[in-house]
């Protein structure tokens, strides 16, 4: 299998699936990127930075979190 092959699931083969926790991620499922909760972005895995562990998401930037907890806390 290559970066360009697709899994059974019809996800790509290099997304990633991560348990988040607080302050750390654990990797379920290799892959080199997640995508954003907010905007679908591909977020490369060493890039990561941003996630809510109760929701199980991840976010590209700062403003998608912030974005995600306003629409969540009206």
């Amino acid at each position: 299998m290559n970066a360009h092959d697709r899994d059974l699931a019809g996800q790509p083969a290099d997304l990633a699936v991560l348990h988040y926790g607080d302050g750390e991620f654990v990797v379920l499922k290799p892959g080199r990127f997640v995508l954003c909760a907010v905007t679908k972005a591909k977020i490369p895995v060493e890039a990561l930075r941003y996630w809510n562990p109760a929701l199980q998401e991840a976010y590209a930037t700062p403003a998608e979190a912030t974005a995600r907890w306003k629409e969540l806390n009206p």
